[in-house]
């Protein structure tokens, strides 16, 4: 009964190790897309995105802030959207 527990335990410590590297990655990933590349993934999955044009810059902060709720976006890419738009405006 020992050994299986303890075999239990190494296992999920294995696989809890597993899944703490692969999120790393894929946080990695995300932090060296640009804010272009991420506003094509992410926004025009949903809608047809409006031209950075279209609104000021204060308004793609608050547009920005909404779609990080609706779009479970992460800080970063928050920032980096908000930032590519800005910039394009």
């Amino acid at each position: 009964m020992k050994k299986l527990t303890l075999l239990s335990i190494a296992l999920v410590a294995g696989i809890g190790a597993a899944i703490l590297i692969i999120g790393c990655v894929t946080s990695k990933t995300v932090t060296a897309k640009s804010g272009m590349q991420l506003w094509g993934e992410n926004c025009i999955r949903c809608h047809n995105a409006p031209s950075s044009g279209d609104y000021s810059n204060a308004q793609w902060e608050t547009i920005g802030m909404h779609m990080k709720l609706r779009a479970n976006l992460t800080d970063v890419e928050t920032n980096k959207i908000v930032e590519f738009l800005k910039s394009s405006n």
